[in-house]
C-alpha cells in the first residue's frame, strides 16, 4: 500500500548510502527495518551479555561498561534489566 512518510534529509542520504551499499532499493530496506523492529523482540538474544562475560575478565568488564552507557543513554524507553 503506498504511503508518504517525511525523513529528515541526513537521514535520507544515510538512508540512500546504505540502500547502495547492501544493493537494494530504498523502500526494501525501509521494509527490513521496520519488520525487523515491529516483528521481533528488538532486543538481544537470551544470555547474550552472559556468553559475552564468560570470555575473560577484560571484556566481562567492557560489557559492563557498555551496558551502563546503553543503559544511561536511553531517552524513549525506560532501562532493560539484564
Amino acid at each position: 500500500m503506498p504511503t508518504s512518510v517525511h525523513i529528515p534529509k541526513p537521514l535520507l542520504e544515510a538512508l540512500d548510502h546504505r540502500a547502495k551499499v547492501l544493493k537494494i532499493s530504498r523502500n526494501r530496506l525501509i521494509v527490513r527495518a521496520l519488520e525487523r523492529e515491529l516483528g521481533g523482540s528488538g532486543g538481544w538474544s537470551d544470555g547474550f551479555f552472559e556468553r559475552l562475560r564468560a570470555v575473560d575478565s577484560a571484556t566481562a568488564s567492557a560489557v559492563d561498561e557498555m551496558s551502563a552507557t546503553i543503559r544511561t543513554a536511553r531517552r524513549s524507553k525506560e532501562p532493560r534489566q539484564h
